[in-house]
């Protein structure tokens, strides 16, 4: 899976899957995540590269946690159920996403590094870099997380 429009691939060919067992829901959540890859590449003007399709899958995913927060609030639990079940189906596509501890380990180790660079502790104004470093060893990994989830254990190791 590592060629440009591979994830596009994937999910041609799951709509058709999805289509025979005349599954609606998730047809159709299939079929956003292809228009979703198909816009992005109509916007660079060129096929997306595995890491462009990963991102444009992250935001998906991440639009909708947000509109489970907002209809959670809006006291619309059918709603946010659907957009639960849609990022079980976007997830498919992505790379497994971290546990806590897994990602708090790569957090210390980045922060580790990052301090024996600079030869001083770190303070809360080097959050971004420290962020970075994390979001580096990531993605070296072939792994993810979820950027809030990120900034929190960032944040809890710098203020030690």
């Amino acid at each position: 899976m590592s060629e440009a429009g591979a994830i596009e691939v994937q999910v041609n060919q799951k709509i058709i899957v999805a289509m025979k067992a005349h599954d609606g829901e998730r047809t159709t959540t299939l079929r956003l995540i292809k228009n979703a890859l198909k816009n992005k590449a109509i916007e660079k003007r060129e096929m997306l590269t595995p890491a462009e399709e990963q991102q444009a899958l992250a935001t998906m995913v991440k639009q909708r946690r947000d509109s489970i927060e907002q209809y959670t609030n809006g006291n619309r639990p059918e709603l946010a159920a659907k957009e639960a079940s849609e990022i079980v189906v976007i997830e498919e596509f992505l790379p497994k996403a971290l546990d806590e501890a897994g990602l708090a380990a790569i957090v210390k180790e980045a922060l580790a590094e990052l301090a024996a660079a600079s030869g001083k502790a770190l303070t809360p104004k080097e959050m971004g870099q420290a962020i970075k470093a994390v979001q580096a060893k990531l993605q070296a990994s072939g792994l993810r997380a979820e950027g809030r989830a990120i900034s929190e254990l960032v944040k809890k190791g710098l203020a030690n």
